[in-house]
């Protein structure tokens, strides 16, 4: 992946922020895994919860499309960028399958993704910043998390939604495949306060407002 300029790295940006926030981010074009399998039996209430659980999920895959972007920005190695780039686009397919469940479901995604794009991707700007290791280790650390949050969603969802289950399953399965793969390209761990205070009380902000607006 060759370096750009200024302005075209700018350009790229903006198209980055204007496909993902119009639900055109790039991706790899696999179906979802819900495909094939039969749609259950939901009551309103419980077709309102899974809405808004898809929702919360497509506002993290927003968040983690503006952490790559910006990572990618200040990356310095080519094999680092190149592997960003890759579970970038993995990330997308997440996207747009917890978009088609949200919308199925008869809810909308969060009108705020605007705001967490461009929050996550000063994150990512900075965390790569701070070194590809230290950069490598934040991708390790934010799919941990995001795997515990997931656990949460698959106990919450109705025993019955298979469909939605499969998504998120198969999202948790690649998540801990992209952690490991930043970990074997050299990754360190981030540091304690980072961790375990910063991380987690950004993720409670998303997560709780995004359930509702």
């Amino acid at each position: 992946m060759r370096r750009l300029s200024l302005v075209d790295e700018l350009i790229s940006q903006a198209d980055a922020f204007v496909k993902v926030i119009s639900g055109q981010a790039r991706a790899t074009g696999r179906p979802s895994p819900a495909q094939g399998l039969p749609e259950p039996w939901l009551e309103t209430e419980e077709r309102s919860l899974v809405g808004r659980l898809m929702r919360v999920n497509h506002a993290g895959e927003v968040a983690a499309q503006g952490l790559y972007q910006g990572q990618m920005l200040t990356s310095r190695r080519p094999e680092v960028r190149e592997r960003l780039d890759q579970s970038a686009r993995e990330e997308g397919d997440h996207l747009h399958w917890c978009a088609e469940r949200a919308h199925e479901m008869g809810a909308r995604t969060s009108l705020l993704n605007p705001v967490w794009y461009l929050g996550s991707l000063a994150m990512g700007a900075a965390a790569g910043l701070a070194g590809d290791r230290y950069s490598l280790g934040f991708v390790d650390e934010t799919e941990r998390q995001v795997e515990r949050h997931l656990d949460h969603h698959l106990e919450r969802l109705p025993e019955q939604d298979n469909q939605s289950a499969a998504i998120l399953l198969q999202m948790k399965h690649e998540e801990i495949e992209h952690g490991a793969a930043a970990m074997e390209l050299g990754g360190r761990p981030v540091p304690w306060p980072v961790r375990s205070l910063v991380m987690p009380a950004v993720a409670k902000v998303m997560t709780g407002t995004a359930y509702w607006v």
